[in-house]
């Protein structure tokens, strides 16, 4: 009780000295936060806030690990190389953020509603509402948070463009129905369209067969509803850690009867992808990186 105490008198201690002096009022899912004008020293507890960030070019002082890599992901480990790691986005370590004297903290709602006390308490807490797919939400408010605003709406409509001119080179592929799945340890699900790889084919204009055309996340399935994953064209990725066992188990299911007898199978229409990239990471330089791993695989021009 004594240690706990201390870590609470601290993090009591650091709100006080980190009280802005210049300020601006951001409403946020928590309630209405004064930050500073121009924050220095950010820290960010979200994978997609990260990619917000370095997208408009400020690196945080302190993140949250990401899902996959060691500890950041390879699109984003050159960027991040002197940043803290400041505990996992469901598992932050306080003590280490009020080590670092935050400006400012970028959380989300889903994950850090419980702690958001503590955190404000160590400076001022942005708190977005939702993650799946509203990574494009969440970016306008952080950058919002951070001071720069206009540069984030602006890689919003760079991205926004490139959408449009994917969508205009692929032409009559669109007509084609992608399906998505997720091999985790001892785990299949079936994405739908309120997920990050889901959201951005929907942008694109891209179908989904009718038993995924659902503004959901994602479900478990076993492998009787195989026949499910049916499609023109599927996309699957593996939430791979390193024990072997996603991997495992989309071996075993892509060897399974069901499974090969899919016509898109057949038809050598199934592309294994990346997980942090189609998945997890769930950010704008992902996103950057997802639509170039479509416009390779249909053979289009680069709109970047």
């Amino acid at each position: 009780m004594k240690y706990a105490s201390t870590i609470f008198a601290s993090i009591a201690l650091a709100g006080l000295l980190s009280a802005p002096v210049l300020a601006r009022e951001i409403t946020h899912s928590m309630g209405v936060t004064d930050v500073p004008d121009n924050p220095q020293r950010i820290i960010v507890l979200t994978n997609e806030g990260t990619e917000a960030l370095l997208a408009v070019g400020i690196t945080p002082v302190g993140a949250v690990k990401s899902f996959l890599g060691n500890p950041w992901y390879d699109h984003i480990a050159a960027d991040m190389a002197d940043v803290v790691v400041v505990g996992e986005e469901s598992a932050v370590n306080l003590e280490l953020l009020v080590s670092l004297e935050p400006d400012l903290i970028l959380g989300n709602k889903m994950r850090h509603e419980k702690i958001y006390e503590q955190l404000s308490a160590i400076a001022p807490t942005v708190i977005s509402e939702r993650l799946r797919g509203d990574w494009k939400i969440n970016m306008e408010l952080y950058t919002d948070a951070a001071g720069v605003g206009e540069q984030g709406k602006a890689e919003l409509a760079k991205f926004d463009t490139r959408i449009d001119a994917l969508s205009a080179e692929l032409g009559d592929a669109l007509n084609e129905q992608i399906s998505i799945a997720r091999f985790m340890a001892g785990q299949t699900r079936i994405y739908y369209k309120d997920t990050f790889s889901g959201l951005i084919l929907s942008e694109i204009g891209f179908k989904r067969p009718a038993t995924q055309d659902k503004d959901d996340f994602a479900e478990e399935i076993t492998k009787e509803r195989i026949p499910e994953l049916e499609g023109d064209r599927l996309f699957y990725f593996n939430y791979e850690t390193g024990n072997g066992e996603a991997d495992s188990q989309a071996a075993d299911w892509t060897a399974d009867p069901l499974w090969q007898n899919l016509n898109v199978v057949k038809a050598g229409k199934v592309h294994a992808v990346s997980d942090a990239i189609w998945n997890t990471a769930g950010g704008i330089i992902a996103a950057n990186i997802m639509l170039d791993e479509i416009e390779k695989i249909y053979g289009v021009a680069p709109t970047r």
